[in-house]
């Protein structure tokens, strides 16, 4: 089992010589105090701001230049008049002119010279009085950028690579655009920390699988581990385009007219059949885990539907086995930032994680728990390791019920079959609702109530041994706790908040940038059922998950699916449920036909990860057969199974 390691490789801690640098910048008072966290000792309204273009290397748009990004930044100038370097807190984004970032849709504005007024969010607010430097690339393509966006690709990853080893003195830069004039990071210590929610945090995770010098640490907030699993699951397609489409959403108008051929390779690249190309492997950040070296404080909605837990579990699991210090934040809510279901919790605790690893305050914040997880709204729990020391799999098989098509979940092997047809109008949620009625759409399967808590952490895989009555099926395996529950409403248009008019200050405020925000609360449901866990897989991706085949009517196929990530308590008196069945409405698209599909009860089951194993699963479901747990421990370090496949070579 690889060795778990937990800032044990952690370098510089604050030494005598920073605190008396600190103790000059406090008060009398405060000085008296060891620093254990950075404070706001310098003007943010007199800050420095300032725009370079960082030379790529590449020529994306083939105009016979180098490509150069636009780097927008705010530095504090009392370190630089005393000749101090400052720490880098950077996000990279394509969303800083077309969209905007953060709840309120904030987009960078600039000054007559060109220089940033507005830099959007709240980290230049917070963290510049604290003595960092805030750093806001357009990734290549984008905003004031040359070269072409390449969706997570090499051109994407480089344009906020090459910013970071600007910063350690590594690469060109210059005053303009297109100038010759030199621009140099004298200011900067080498210590960059990436943070950044969707493509943003996905960016932070492709440049730290570069291995990249310099990178202290990465933040990904609900980002993508692998660019595959965004579009398809197991040849299954999640969605009705590809990657050409967000490129045309965020690209420059100079982007648009030069970057056809790059567009046209989006398209070829990405076949609709769900195969895997070397597009993909090119955009898979968890083959290459192995060279991280930053640490990782990875947050997530274990209810986003946009990038899905899938991404989560695979690729903690790699930095788990490859010794990677890490910590996780998992909400109730979708695709939403951490500032915006637990605000001051959130910003507190970055602070702390970035005067840890940046700045190398001795502050604690590696001695606490790994994991915070919610497990009700604004209901809090922590974990000391995650996935828990003794989480094991444990095998859960379906059976037949007295009632056909309402079937058993248990440790002992089921016999005969269930058949389904898929219908495309019909969701996990229209599954599960019907979960003890015998409907022609799904196969479900349901324990008895438990009779004690049961904790499901990390992620699950269901095997599935299906015939089929057409060439195409695709198929959802979905984990359900049945019963009452009040949960943030993630299918609601704020995916599990409601933000209201009144305003909190996160930092210090300029006329052009104000550190105020609209405040958020919990948007809550009450409702009979949660979706745990999710997975779907196209059938004719059984003999591999890289490249499908039609299928024969009338044979018989197994196929594993992986369901996603969760970390989830069935209370006592809830059942859990296991549902099969076809397309989910809104989450895959449909196979080219309607299957009816007959699954062999005797070889279909499911490996779950609760806390305790098959011992716990038998004691919460009393007068359940008792089975011997499973050997196999899943304490946050499991070698990755099958999984997270990559083609042979690839590596």
């Amino acid at each position: 089992m690889p060795k778990r390691t937990r800032f044990t490789t952690w370098r510089p801690l604050a030494t005598a010589a920073t605190a008396a640098l600190m103790a000059t910048l406090l008060t009398p008072a405060a000085a008296d105090a060891a620093p254990l966290e950075s404070r706001p000792v310098h003007s943010y309204e007199n800050a420095i701001r300032e725009a370079v273009w960082v030379d790529t290397g590449l020529d994306g748009d083939r105009d016979g230049k180098a490509d150069r990004v636009a780097v927008d930044i705010v530095r504090p100038r009392e370190p630089a008049r005393q000749g101090r370097k400052v720490p880098v807190i950077m996000d990279a984004s394509p969303y800083y002119s077309c969209c905007g970032r953060g709840n309120e849709s904030q987009k960078k504005t600039y000054d007559a010279n060109g220089d940033v007024v507005q830099m959007p969010l709240y980290y230049d607010n917070y963290f510049v009085p604290r003595g960092y430097a805030f750093v806001g690339v357009d990734l290549a393509g984008t905003n004031r950028s040359d070269g072409c966006v390449d969706v997570g690709g090499r051109s994407d990853i480089q344009s906020a690579k090459a910013v970071v080893d600007w910063l350690g003195g590594r690469a060109k830069a210059y005053t303009t655009r297109s100038g010759t004039t030199r621009a140099k990071a004298a200011w900067s210590n080498g210590r960059t920390g990436m943070i950044g929610k969707s493509w943003d945090g996905t960016i932070a995770n492709g440049v730290a699988a570069t291995g990249v010098e310099g990178l202290k640490t990465i933040v990904p907030i609900s980002a993508i581990s692998s660019w595959y699993d965004y579009y398809f699951q197991q040849g299954a397609p999640l969605y009705d385009s590809g990657p050409e489409w967000l490129s045309d959403y965020v690209d420059s108008p100079d982007a648009r007219a030069k970057c056809a051929a790059v567009q046209q390779k989006l398209v070829d690249g990405a076949p609709r059949t769900g195969d895997w190309t070397p597009l993909w492997t090119e955009r898979d950040y968890v083959r290459a885990a192995r060279k991280v070296k930053a640490s990782v404080f990875l947050v997530h909605g274990m209810q986003d539907l946009n990038v899905r837990m899938k991404h989560v579990g695979q690729w903690w699991d790699a930095l788990a086995k490859n010794g990677v210090e890490r910590k996780i934040w998992l909400s109730q809510t979708g695709h939403v930032d951490p500032f915006d279901f637990r605000r001051g919790a959130w910003v507190e605790t970055l602070h702390r994680w970035f005067d840890h690893e940046l700045m190398g305050y001795d502050n604690g914040i590696d001695r606490e728990p790994m994991a915070d997880i919610e497990r009700a709204p604004d209901q809090w729990t922590t974990s000391s390791t995650w996935p828990p020391s003794g989480t094991r799999a444990a095998t859960l098989r379906p059976g037949r019920g007295i009632q056909a098509g309402v079937g058993t979940l248990g440790l002992h092997r089921g016999r005969g079959t269930e058949t389904f047809t898929d219908d495309p109008k019909l969701s996990e949620t229209d599954w599960a609702a019907r979960i003890d009625k015998s409907t022609p759409e799904k196969a479900g399967f349901v324990t008895r109530p438990l009779g004690r808590d049961l904790r499901l952490s990390g992620s699950s895989e269901v095997t599935v041994t299906a015939t089929p009555s057409t060439p195409t099926a695709h198929l959802s395996a979905v984990l359900v706790d049945i019963g009452p529950a009040a949960i943030r409403d993630y299918a609601d248009a704020g995916e599990g908040i409601t933000t209201l008019t009144d305003r909190t200050c996160w930092g210090a405020s300029t006329a052009g940038d104000s550190a105020c925000f609209k405040e958020t609360k919990a948007k809550t449901a009450d409702v009979d059922y949660t979706v745990v866990s999710r997975g779907w897989a196209d059938l004719g991706n059984h003999a591999s998950d890289l490249t499908g085949a039609q299928l024969t009517p009338g044979k018989r196929y197994t196929i594993t699916l992986d369901l996603a990530a969760t970390d989830h308590v069935v209370p006592k008196g809830h059942r859990l449920a296991l549902i099969v069945a076809g397309t989910d409405k809104d989450l895959i698209d449909p196979p080219a036909d309607k299957p009816r599909l007959t699954l062999d009860l005797s070889r279909t089951s499911a490996r779950v990860p609760v806390v305790g194993g098959a011992t716990a699963f038998a004691r919460a479901t009393t007068g359940a057969a008792f089975a011997t747990p499973d050997a196999t421990l899943l304490d946050g370090v499991r070698d990755p199974r099958t999984a997270h496949r990559v083609p042979e070579g690839s590596q």
